[in-house]
């Protein structure tokens, strides 16, 4: 009796197991569809490394030339802590930031670090706008559902 058991089983496993099946589909993928009229994001950067800048404004302009989003997307870049750099007058960025501020990215430094860090305004390029906190913008865009990256 034994063996005609195990030999059943063995059959009802077979019948209503086919691994193979569900491998044998292929699966067309194009990514999300970008299915809303608006979407809103804020990148945060709050390290001053060149690596991690250049990344930051990398995500950034590849989001904005991502087909899916041209049109619809707004962008806010929030820059606090050791991001400052990113602003200063005597940087490297002059340049890709005027182009990331030609494509309608809102470029705003947290006044907290510059008071603790003692740098005056006007030590940081003239199109940047100011926020009171880095953290506290973080925070109020979120609540008002815009996506946070933090690269």
């Amino acid at each position: 009796m034994r063996p005609y058991f195990f030999l059943i089983t063995v059959l009802v496993c077979l019948f209503y197991i086919n691994p193979a099946k569900g491998q044998s589909k292929v699966i067309h993928f194009g990514g999300a569809k970008a299915t809303k009229s608006h979407y809103k994001v804020l990148y945060i950067l709050n390290n001053g490394e060149d690596k991690r800048i250049s990344a930051t404004l990398r995500n950034i302009n590849n989001a904005l030339d991502d087909p899916r989003l041209k049109g619809k997307l707004e962008v806010e870049l929030v820059v606090f802590g050791d991001g400052v750099v990113l602003f200063k007058k005597d940087g490297k960025y002059r340049e890709v930031l005027m182009t990331l501020r030609n494509k309608g990215v809102l470029l705003a430094q947290c006044e907290n670090t510059l008071r603790e860090r003692n740098i005056g305004k006007d030590e940081l390029y003239d199109f940047i706008h100011f926020v009171p906190s880095g953290n506290g913008e973080v925070i109020i865009r979120q609540q008002q559902g815009w996506s946070v990256i933090h690269p």
